[in-house]
């Protein structure tokens, strides 16, 4: 395993940071590929013994149990010390918003939940899930500000959100001396790459590090045509997001499979290769341990130039999806 530094923190995180959204009780949330506790503990100790310490979460996984597993096996298979634990909330609720619970209190109830259910003191990255178009965002920079100065997370990062908005966030951080967001997750993989219009030049020269989400577009750029997981018939969510665009998608698919032949790796490792060097530290959910091997694999292959661009030249526009497209 390789690791760099987060952005401008001191955190040195692995290449690959695993996403646990695929661990809880399936009966609690929206998806019903998720892994029960023992099965989610086996992946996460494989990922820990295979150099991976950089571990994403948030309280709207499986009704906040993905937390719970994840805190769990921490505390019982690594060092706290040893990791870095990101976990992401959500915009205030009607509820919240009718009884004039503030941005600043909202940002503090939610931590306070995660960490509890993490069974830890704070995180390390703390994630503002998507924009609260109901709240000022001087209200959330502030509670988060409040939350760091409590040791409660050490730095915090957005999620979905437009390059204006972590720029308008981070401007106002810097005029009232609060900490900036060092981290955007967004939606970015090689058939879906709306990021690189305004996201990712911005992150280059703010030096915020990009961790992104779907970096195998819901299994579509590990798959041959044809073939389909379990996640990828029952996903709802995920076809909301990619079922659109597969004709286009597919002729990219079709050269993932081709370089993959030629190079004598799995179509995985070409996908994740291409977006690890392109961004700081994509976030990569597994159910299985092949999956981890996998992306442990995709940080030691280094694609050419050539092969970039033959992955590239095929892409078009793609219309905003899932979270954004919400928010359009």
């Amino acid at each position: 395993m390789k690791y760099t530094t987060l952005g401008k923190s001191d955190l040195k995180v692995s290449r690959i940071c695993l996403g646990c959204m695929g661990f809880g009780d399936a009966q609690k949330g929206m998806h019903s590929w998720t892994l029960p506790y023992e099965e989610s503990k086996e992946i996460v100790k494989y990922a820990l013994e295979s150099g991976i310490n950089f571990f994403d979460t948030a309280m709207g996984y499986q009704g906040g149990t993905s937390e719970e597993y994840l805190g769990r096996i921490i505390k019982e298979c690594a060092n706290r010390e040893d990791v870095v634990i990101a976990t992401k909330f959500v915009p205030r609720t009607e509820s919240e918003i009718k009884n004039n619970i503030s941005g600043q209190q909202h940002v503090e109830n939610c931590l306070d939940a995660s960490l509890k259910r993490l069974q830890m003191d704070y995180v390390d990255l703390y994630v503002y899930h998507f924009w609260d178009y109901n709240t000022p965002i001087e209200d959330i920079m502030e509670g988060l500000h409040n939350v760091i100065k409590q040791g409660k997370a050490r730095y915090i990062g957005i999620s979905n959100c437009y390059a204006y908005q972590l720029a308008k966030a981070n401007a106002i951080a810097r005029q009232n001396g609060w900490e900036e967001f060092i981290s955007i997750q967004g939606h970015y993989n090689l058939i879906f790459r709306e990021e690189e219009r305004e996201m990712v030049p911005l992150c280059k020269e703010e030096n915020i590090a990009l961790t992104p989400y779907s970096s195998l577009a819901s299994g579509r750029l590990s798959k041959h045509p044809g073939e389909e997981s379990k996640r990828m018939r029952e996903d709802s969510f995920a076809k909301g997001k990619y079922d659109a665009t597969a004709d286009a998608d597919l002729k990219i698919i079709h050269r993932v499979e081709e370089i993959a032949q030629i190079r004598g790796v799995s179509m995985s490792e070409v996908s994740l290769a291409w977006l690890i060097k392109k961004t700081i530290s994509p976030t990569v959910g597994a159910t299985k341990k092949h999956h981890i091997d996998t992306a442990v694999k995709a940080v030691e292959l280094e694609l050419t130039d050539k092969e970039m661009k033959y992955l590239e030249e095929l892409y078009v526009p793609h219309e905003l999806v899932g979270v954004m497209a919400q928010n359009k």
